[in-house]
Order: structure tokens, then sequence, then C-alpha cells
């Protein structure tokens, strides 16, 4: 029987308990998690993608089904490249919806053979963005709760704590 992977991709700017919350779910769910960490640069982002993956690969380390991969380009061919077949996407709210079902069509068009399963984020974490970590930690507001300690022990340095 094949291995069924999937991949969570994403900007991880930087990586919350929301989104580790939405990985050990899928791990459940997939015998392996690709966290593929997007090279945009459309956005303004804190940490480097090199920073965002060293991040993301310390906190998972005790997961052994999840790798850490950056990508640019289509996501649909990223996927495919690395023999998966699912994109897994996280839901917070209704208002991420649309867009999220937008590019899900979109990536459906262009290939069949991915699909996109949406996991709604756990209750305590359905209100977490990496924008509200980032403007938290900037006026040196608590972060303890809503990132792993290596990940606020990060955001200190970044804004010279």
């Amino acid at each position: 029987m094949p291995l069924k992977i999937a991949v969570y991709p994403g900007s991880f700017d930087p990586v919350t308990f929301g989104h580790l919350d939405i990985i050990d779910r899928a791990l459940q769910i997939f015998d392996g998690v690709i966290v593929a960490v997007a090279r945009n640069s459309e956005k303004n982002a804190l940490f480097t993608v090199p920073e965002r993956q060293a991040l993301l690969s310390q906190v998972l380390a005790d997961r052994p089904k999840a790798s850490v991969e950056t990508f640019d380009g289509l996501l649909v061919d990223y996927v495919r490249q690395r023999g998966a077949k699912v994109i897994i996407r996280g839901l917070r709210a209704v208002s991420d919806f649309e867009f999220e079902f937008q590019l899900a069509q979109m990536n459906r068009s262009i290939t069949k053979e991915v699909e996109t399963l949406f996991m709604m984020t756990s209750v305590p974490y359905c209100y977490l963005s990496s924008s509200i970590v980032k403007e938290v930690s900037s006026l040196n507001g608590p972060v303890e709760k809503l990132v792993p300690p290596l990940v606020k022990a990060a955001l200190d340095a970044k804004f010279n704590r």
C-alpha cells in the first residue's frame, strides 16, 4: 500500500500553536505531512524563509512523520512533485472559507489529481494568526500561549528584547 502524504503549505511567519494543532491532527490521518514554507515575495515577512524553516524543523523535531521543506511556484506542481495527493488547509472562521475555497477550486481546475482537505482549527486557536502574534509581540505583549517557547525567543530577538 503506497504511503499517503499530505502537504500543509503556508508562510508560517511565525509558526503558531494553531499551525501545530493542524499538523498534529493531519499526522493522525496521513502517513506523512510535508510542512511547506512558501517563498512569497508579496508578503512582508518578519522571518526569512530559512529562519521559518529552521524554527519549524526545531518545533517539529519530535514528530518524525512531519518534514519541513520550502517551495515556490504553483502549489499543485510542488504537491505532485512530492508524490502527495492532498493539500491541507486550516480554517479559523467562515471569513477564511471564501478565499480558501477560491484557491481550492483554482487548484482543482489545474489538476484533478490533487484534493484540498479543509481542517477546522480547534476552538482555542480560532482567533489566532501569525499576524496577530507579530503585532502582540511587537508591542511586548504576552505570546506564551500562542507560540512555542522557541518561537517566542525568536520573536524577542527580532524585536531586540
